[in-house]
């Protein structure tokens, strides 16, 4: 999984250089092992993009403008989707901090908990980001305006540190998802719509459909 990550990722025309970020001895042994480039970091972070934050500070970081963090349980990730996440900082100069959405296909993706959903501003900046189904249909049937959130990030240089120094915030602590923290700090995270269709892999049926997927 990890090296079809990678793998896709480098595919991706506005990168410059791919770079696993772990503090896992198994995760480093296996990028080596498929000549991937790997880096060591920190095991008291809280979440990914703190531990990207710690790689981008040091050597590997160095002249970069943007940070993309790439999930590595994302094996499907579409590269023509980095690259336009990536594209959204073109003609924005204010832009922090960018992510992925695409439609929710099914009704159970909607009720999986597992499966991150968000609401955007008419400006097509994220609300909210929630595991339940939002905004909430009070007259019965599926939530209208309620997409999936595709947990791939693209910060500015100067926000990724700012955002590694900011306190987790009650709502990130209580749904698990890292960019509540941006949100509740008051800045704003610009949807950018992916490519094709996502699919993380989260539990042992996750990493089935994907097999199947592939095959």
């Amino acid at each position: 999984m990890l090296q079809h990550v990678y793998e896709r990722t480098r595919r991706a025309t506005r990168l410059s250089a791919v770079v696993v970020a772990t503090d896992d001895q198994r995760i480093f042994d296996a990028a080596g092992a498929f000549g991937g480039r790997a880096v060591m970091t920190s095991p008291a972070h809280a979440c990914g993009t703190d531990r990207v934050a710690e790689v981008a500070a040091g050597p590997e970081g160095a002249g970069a403008e943007l940070i993309v963090n790439v999930q590595g349980d994302q094996p499907l990730i579409d590269p023509e989707a980095l690259d336009r996440l990536v594209a959204a900082f073109d003609d924005d100069g204010e832009l922090r901090m960018a992510t992925l959405f695409e439609p929710i296909a099914d009704e159970a993706t909607l009720r999986d908990p597992n499966v991150a959903k968000v609401v955007a501003d008419r400006h097509g900046d994220a609300l909210y980001f929630s595991r339940s189904p939002i905004p909430h249909q009070r007259e019965g049937g599926r939530p209208a305006g309620c997409f999936k959130h595709v947990g791939v990030y693209a910060f500015r240089k100067d926000f990724l540190f700012e955002y590694a120094r900011m306190e987790r915030g009650r709502l990130e602590t209580l749904e698990s998802l890292e960019q509540l923290r941006v949100l509740e700090a008051g800045h704003r995270i610009r949807l950018v719509p992916s490519t094709g269709s996502s699919l993380s892999v989260e539990t042992p049926g996750d990493l089935q459909r994907v097999e199947a997927l592939m095959q």
